[in-house]
């Protein structure tokens, strides 16, 4: 009776120990999932805070490039994708496709001096510039902890607790490539003139 009970209490500390061990893991898988939703969080604010500066942007645009249609078309599509994305994944699909569309808008603009001496447009310029280094910084933060996530769940015995507790990997990566690693150039500022160059005196 006596060997009986002391199987059984050891029996239950290593209940208890292996318990405690599968519950601190869980936990940590729950604290790093958490930290991606607030990092993309942060992200998703960026990521608005731009496309309201997309409208006034176009609009002033057009006051002078009226005619570039196409490019205002693509950039409205995009913009409404982005806002119609309801995943992280389909945000970060819908935001590449924005990128490029305004890529191409800052082109064309530098066929249009005047526009780039508007008052309005340098003030939405610098605005712009201000939040593409806020997306740059938010979404380089955001892979981070997606990355960090990922490999915590995928690390034996962690993996078995995760599939246990519906911890799946997360592939809402932004891509590494140039523009996701540098905020894009934003310079509508016109090139500094220099002083045409002196005529020599004739000579006497």
């Amino acid at each position: 009776m006596g060997k009986t009970l002391i199987v059984v209490v050891i029996l239950l500390i290593v209940a208890l120990l292996v318990g405690s061990w599968f519950v601190g893991i869980r936990n940590q898988m729950v604290t790093k999932r958490e930290t991606v939703n607030s990092a993309w969080s942060s992200v998703d604010i960026a990521l608005q805070r731009r496309s309201d500066l997309i409208p006034n942007l176009v609009e002033t645009v057009k006051g002078y490039a009226a005619q570039e249609t196409t490019i205002f078309t693509e950039i409205a599509k995009a913009r409404s994708a982005l806002i119609g994305a309801r995943t992280p994944a389909d945000k970060i699909a819908a935001n590449g496709s924005l990128d490029s569309a305004l890529s191409r808008l800052l082109v064309i603009t530098e066929n249009y001096p005047q526009l780039k001496s508007n008052e309005n447009f340098l003030r939405l310029q610098d605005e712009l510039a201000g939040t593409e280094n806020r997306i740059a910084q938010e979404r380089r933060s955001y892979n981070e902890t997606v990355q960090d996530y990922n490999t915590y769940i995928q690390l034996f015995p962690n993996s078995v607790i995760a599939g246990m507790s519906g911890f799946a990997r997360n592939d809402a990566y932004f891509k590494a490539d140039d523009g996701a690693r540098t905020a894009p150039k934003v310079n509508f500022n016109p090139p500094p003139q220099t002083a045409p160059a002196a005529t020599p005196a004739p000579a006497h």
